[in-house]
């Protein structure tokens, strides 16, 4: 419950920090150290106290925005699930506030923790980024309804695509063209605290390895210098330079798996007879260049999550999952 006699200098005093550090927590918070940042964001939730601005908000029947938090600029599959997002709140009639936040490999993230703070949304939509305990408290308390989009917490409601699938279908595609070891290429796990999509997608490969008999050490991880083209690029040359043929790559990505293909086209290797590559997120850069690739719906889980969201903003609504099926789109690798 908030208490609209609590100021932002009872905040400051209780947690022993200047007021413009508690405004840095709420609008800027990456400004602020993780340690100093959850004090004051656990004060705030002790007092219950409502930023001037955020308490007019709360005063009208609905600001007519909601928020998408996702890191678009590190995987493209977010940006088409952002054209579904947007293609449905048009038929809403709703304003869409968007920001990008890091990697999905990454902890929580500081913007995400303060978000339900302000108080300035309707709803808020959480793509592919980890949410522990405290964010969803914040959620609930603060009363700002929140769908999960490729990610997942037992107290709020998600669409996902199922990750485990998804891996378990490119490793057969790639056991059925005869190799038998699979390097799979992705970002860094920065936390083991979340289970990120690529660890769901190296659970679907290991069923896959175990079924044609083969161990989980015929799984080879390798993190990427980043998530582009380049980054694919990378890694081959890398491995290439270092006397290491793999013969089949999964990629995290489309991107990566581009990158991949483009290098092992520069150093002679043939595919799909030499080594198989298989993407991720089956856009348009896998179909131009004949790229098998496992195919995530994406507008579809954007436009659900967005209509989900709205049902939750006109009343409260019991918390419930809905699980979408990949499939692998098979093509010259």
């Amino acid at each position: 419950m908030s208490n609209d006699s609590i100021t932002i200098y009872d905040v400051a005093s209780r947690a022993g920090v200047s007021i413009s550090t508690v405004s840095n927590v709420l609008n800027k918070p990456k400004r602020v150290n993780a340690d100093t940042r959850g004090r004051v964001l656990a004060i705030i939730d002790e007092l219950g106290f409502v930023p001037r601005d955020a308490a007019i908000s709360r005063a009208r029947r609905g600001v007519g925005r909601i928020g998408v938090i996702a890191p678009f600029t590190a995987h493209e599959s977010f940006r088409r699930r952002l054209i579904g997002v947007l293609k449905e709140a048009s038929e809403q009639g709703s304003e869409v506030v968007v920001w990008d936040e890091a990697s999905a490999a990454a902890t929580t993230s500081p913007l995400l923790s303060s978000l339900p703070v302000r108080r300035r949304l309707d709803g808020l939509l959480i793509m592919g980024l980890p949410v522990d305990s405290a964010v969803v408290d914040r959620l609930i308390g603060t009363n700002l309804p929140a769908v999960l989009v490729d990610t997942s917490h037992p107290r709020l409601s998600s669409v996902t695509v199922n990750d485990i699938t998804g891996g378990y279908l490119a490793a057969r595609h790639l056991l059925g063209l005869g190799h038998r070891h699979i390097t799979v290429v992705g970002e860094q796990q920065v936390s083991d605290q979340y289970v990120s999509q690529g660890q769901r997608r190296f659970a679907g490969i290991e069923r896959a390895l175990a079924e044609a008999g083969l161990p989980p050490s015929h799984m080879e991880r390798v993190v990427a210098p980043g998530t582009d083209v380049s980054a694919g690029r990378a890694v081959v040359a890398a491995l290439w330079a270092a006397g290491r043929r793999p013969t089949a790559f999964f990629g995290h990505s489309d991107e990566l798996a581009a990158g991949i293909l483009a290098e092992l086209r520069s150093l002679g290797a043939e595919t799909p007879t030499g080594v198989g590559v298989v993407g991720y997120d089956d856009g348009p850069l896998a179909e131009a260049l004949r790229m098998t690739s496992v195919r995530q719906p994406l507008e579809e889980s954007g436009r659900l999550a967005t209509r989900m969201l709205y049902t939750r903003i006109a009343g409260p609504q019991p918390v419930g999952d809905t699980v979408l099926d990949p499939e692998v789109i098979v093509r010259g690798t």
